[in-house]
């Protein structure tokens, strides 16, 4: 299942509360060598990665939470993980949660051991969720662009991708502009995937919308309208995509990130012919974040969870998940990156935006107060 992830800020008060289950646990936050695990802010608190292992193999768990495996190559990555640390139990919480539950099951859970270590969120959770975070600094922290990543560490971007169209080449015709898709022959067909005002993908379908429909990432009002005249020409189709709704024909024209909707054609060769396209002008980019719960019950798994994410090794798993590894330009720089899977990326926009903080706020507040009327 391929879902949304993602939450405006607005809409964290009103995320449905998970029922999930839990046995408490008065344990302190585990501790090696004289370090306290929850209190280390980087590698070298630790002293060594062989420190930091043995810290984390002591404790012999590590709680994720949203992490579908089909999502940008987690699922080869959580067994990586699996299979270099035996010793480490990785429990895998509700893979299809929003990052909104995701939160939300911090704080139903804090002090229990099946609290989440860890979290992969979208921008705007991340933003409006920092209370919940530790600051760490991976070792590859220098190497990460600074507008991708929180100064202190709370948070930092991990994997991204550009704002894609697939379609369904033997049902609709090639979609060349967002001009196209008003088009009649696209009558019932075209989703997002998920909510706006919930979901990234979904968000970045709206900022995409409106970089190319004449806006500017200060005020998305402009891919609002263009869904508003999605809609009323009746072309707009309010189903959530998966593989399964691609594979029947009811979307068969999907927005979402150019590795996920790669994903579909990966997932449903020879069932479905899917294409996917990135439209000439500018180009829309986001990156999903990484961060530690602060009272995560596995402190030092957690932190040796985020020095594995931003090895070279994972980077490019994220690559052969046809995601862009935050990593990207330092490991061409360095020669760490898998030529081959590299060179397979689709072409970058020769002009690309990606929301700052403050776009992102705005955009989340505008969407909040507009979008349900724009498209009801």
């Amino acid at each position: 299942m391929i879902r949304s992830r993602f939450l405006a800020g607005a809409a964290l008060a009103a995320a449905a509360t998970l029922s999930l289950t839990a046995c408490a646990t008065d344990a302190e936050p585990t501790a090696a060598g004289g370090v306290d695990a929850a209190t280390a802010t980087s590698l070298a608190d630790f002293g060594t990665l062989a420190d930091l292992e043995a810290a984390a193999t002591a404790e012999g768990a590590l709680n994720v939470i949203a992490l579908p495996r089909d999502w940008a190559n987690y699922g080869e990555i959580l067994d990586l993980f699996a299979e270099r640390y035996p010793e480490i139990t990785i429990t895998e919480a509700s893979p299809d949660a929003s990052s909104a539950e995701e939160i939300q099951a911090a704080e139903n859970l804090r002090g229990q051991d099946t609290a989440p270590d860890v979290f992969d969120l979208g921008l705007a959770v991340a933003l409006t969720s920092t209370d919940y975070f530790a600051p760490y600094k991976v070792e590859r922290w220098d190497d990460i662009p600074d507008a991708l990543k929180e100064e202190s560490g709370l948070f930092v971007g991990d994997y991204g991708g550009y704002m894609a169209v697939g379609y369904d080449p033997d049902a609709v015709p090639a979609p060349e502009s967002l001009e196209d898709l008003l088009g009649e022959e696209y009558r019932g067909k075209v989703a997002i995937n998920g909510d706006p005002t919930q979901a990234g993908a979904a968000f970045a379908a709206v900022g995409m919308a409106t970089v190319q429909n004449g806006g500017d990432l200060d005020d998305f009002q402009a891919g609002i309208d263009f869904f508003e005249e999605l809609n009323a020409a009746g072309n707009f189709v309010k189903i959530d995509p998966t593989p399964a709704t691609v594979a029947s024909g009811e979307t068969p024209v999907v927005f979402d990130w150019d590795y996920l909707n790669n994903g579909y054609a990966a997932e449903l060769d020879g069932q479905r012919n899917w294409e996917v396209v990135v439209f000439d002008g500018t180009g829309y980019a986001g990156y999903y974040n990484q961060a530690i719960n602060k009272d995560a019950p596995n402190p030092a798994a957690a932190r040796l969870w985020m020095e594995f994410l931003y090895s070279p090794e994972v980077q490019n798993l994220w690559l052969k998940g046809g995601a862009r590894p935050v990593l990207e330009q330092a490991m061409v720089e360095a020669g760490e990156i898998d030529e081959e899977l590299y060179a397979a990326l689709p072409e970058a926009p020769a002009d690309t935006v990606v929301p700052t903080a403050e776009q992102s706020d705005a955009a989340a507040t505008l969407l909040g107060e507009r979008w349900a009327t724009a498209v009801q």
